[in-house]
């Protein structure tokens, strides 16, 4: 009797505790901008399973690419460092109602050159003749006797459409751009190449320094938010909710 009730005891205990684990976690699948992965949800991570009990998977597959496993139903959220409205015009269904936009921070994009480049300032009309391959020398903006190279990322990233929409008014980029898989890759080109230039976010660059030199110029920012269709599922609305609390900040700030 007593062998009877100890093993009683003992499976009660293991489907008691096998129901408090499966209860108390969960899983949430998104997809999307690296940079918000990097910059945000990973920084927050273990925050974000301790205060909602959610672990969260991220695919880093950009912010264009991110939209499409939305609109798939492949994701109920995808993160993104690029404006809804942008994204909207780009997939050609702009004004459309349907999809929420959820902003969580702001963040900024710089241009950046390889460490010895005497360049320390650009307007926006320079970035843009150089971008567009109008300006193909240093020299023309006071730097070496040195030919430009553009490196860039694909161009489903976020970071390329906001550069592109706000600095170079939607013009195309020169034909000899080298284009990038991730933001690590850009940084690495750009360290490597003395006539290299490019444009990421200030929160890459401030986890990679003194690899590359930013150059001063007006202001470029863009919001970085999750995207849902429609009203966010209860499980993305609490990783929101607590990624928008004073002590998730202090993670990601």
């Amino acid at each position: 009797m007593k062998k009877f009730t100890f093993i009683l005891l003992v499976v009660v205990s293991v489907l008691t505790f096998t129901i408090y684990v499966g209860a108390s976690t969960k899983t949430l699948k998104i997809a999307g901008s690296p940079t918000v992965q990097k910059r945000i949800v990973e920084p927050a991570k273990r925050a974000i399973e301790d205060a909602t009990g959610i672990i969260v998977k991220i695919r880093g597959i950009n912010a264009g690419n991110g939209f499409k496993e939305l609109r798939r139903g492949r994701v109920p959220a995808f993160i993104s460092s690029s404006p809804l409205k942008s994204l909207l015009e780009k997939a050609g269904i702009a004004g459309s109602k349907r999809y929420q936009e959820h902003v969580i921070a702001e963040e900024v994009i710089v241009p950046i050159v390889h460490p010895s480049n005497p360049v320390s300032e650009l307007t926006w009309e320079q970035l843009s003749a150089i971008n567009t391959g109008k300006i193909s020398n240093w020299k023309d903006v006071g730097g070496p006797g040195m030919l430009i190279s553009v490196i860039t990322s694909q161009p489903t990233a976020a970071t390329r459409t906001v550069f592109q929409k706000q600095v170079m008014k939607m013009q195309p980029y020169v034909k000899t751009i080298t284009e990038v898989k991730s933001t690590r890759d850009k940084i690495a080109m750009v360290t490597n190449d003395k006539g290299a230039i490019g444009a990421v976010s200030e929160g890459f660059v401030k986890m990679f320094p003194d690899m590359v030199k930013v150059v001063k110029t007006a202001r470029i920012s863009r919001p970085l938010s999750f995207i849902t269709n429609g009203d966010p599922n209860p499980d993305v609305k609490a990783v929101i909710d607590f990624l928008r609390t004073p002590d998730a900040k202090k993670l990601y700030k």
